[in-house]
């Protein structure tokens, strides 16, 4: 059976399960902690009776310590494994892994919240939050992810990606290029629905002069106040210049980064596989907190740098 204790000393299995080192993992307890005991006070206060015996009383269940809690649920965004094999890993039921896995999503967003490592989902005030950025260079992208074929027939045909030939979920991604983090996500949508229509749809608010790198699929999409730049497209019958072919290069370079944000995120396997579950809402959920734990990843293997020029020039003046 999986547990913290057994883990801690193996950081090569312990990355492998949860995508975190230990000491990361430690960091991340302390805001899961925290958001462990404002759910109890939170079911407390949902109290209709009157509690008849104190609080921790009744049968201890397998997750008794919160360091096993934050490790079972890590491991099923990371491996994502069916919910009968997670039950074994960690000695519960395939009903029992179900119910916490469905506890624990909303108290692990929660943790990542207090890291403020989510990205923002309101895009009417998305100006205020990326011009407190130290840049404002941003990169763009759309990115899908695959799921099961609904039983509606409408829904089969909603949810069809002509581009993946499957049924898919799509997000959109802001990512800054200066951190590599995501500082946008998106609304879920079906996967038919065209990048550049989400963005019409969202009317994200940028701050004046912000540099945006997009691809071609967000042709024609230019907000007010936005620098835009992306690729030029071949002319049909024409051959593209050396000079066009070298600002591609130069474009794509930089709109790269996007590129390897989405795939930080989906080193959880929960939003590079097929999606299974079905619950309400869910999708997005975990979509969101995948995205925060590429960001809480950024942030303690990749953190920026700042510097003084006071002292960075009173140093050069005494060499």
């Amino acid at each position: 059976m999986l547990t913290y204790e057994y883990l801690k000393d193996k950081p090569g299995r312990f990355l492998a399960l949860t995508s975190l080192y230990p000491e990361e993992f430690d960091e991340l307890l302390v805001s899961f902690t925290k958001a462990w005991q404002e759910y109890l006070a939170e079911q407390e206060r949902k109290r209709k009776k009157p509690r008849r015996r104190k609080i921790g009383g009744g049968r201890k269940g397998q997750l008794k310590r919160l360091e096993d809690k934050l490790l079972f649920i890590l491991v099923y965004y990371k491996v994502y494994p069916l919910q009968e094999v997670q039950g074994l890993l960690f000695g519960l039921s395939q009903g029992q892994a179900n119910t916490w896995i469905h506890v624990l999503s909303p108290i692990l967003q929660a943790a990542l919240d207090h890291e403020k490592q989510l990205p923002s989902r309101d895009p009417q005030t998305l100006d205020e939050i990326l011009a407190a950025c130290d840049t404002l260079d941003f990169t763009i992208d759309g990115t899908e992810r695959r799921r099961q074929r609904p039983k509606d027939k409408e829904k089969q045909k909603e949810c069809y990606s002509g581009k993946k030939k499957a049924h898919t979920n799509k997000n959109n991604v802001l990512a800054n290029t200066d951190t590599r983090k995501a500082v946008y996500l998106s609304p879920t949508v079906a996967g038919k629905t065209h990048d550049k229509k989400i963005c019409d749809q969202d009317q994200i608010t940028f701050p004046a002069n912000v540099l945006l790198g997009k691809d071609t699929g967000y042709q024609g999409y230019e907000p007010d106040g936005v620098i835009t730049f992306q690729p030029q497209k071949k002319p049909r019958g024409k051959p593209l210049g050396e000079t066009t072919k070298f600002l591609n290069r130069i474009i794509s370079s930089v709109r790269i980064v996007v590129e390897h944000v989405i795939s930080g995120i989906k080193r959880c396997r929960i939003v590079k596989d097929v999606f299974r579950n079905t619950k309400k809402d869910f999708d997005d959920l975990v979509m969101e907190i995948a995205c925060g734990l590429h960001n809480f990843r950024q942030s303690l293997r990749h953190p920026i740098q700042t510097v003084c020029l006071a002292d960075l020039a009173i140093h050069n003046y005494f060499q």
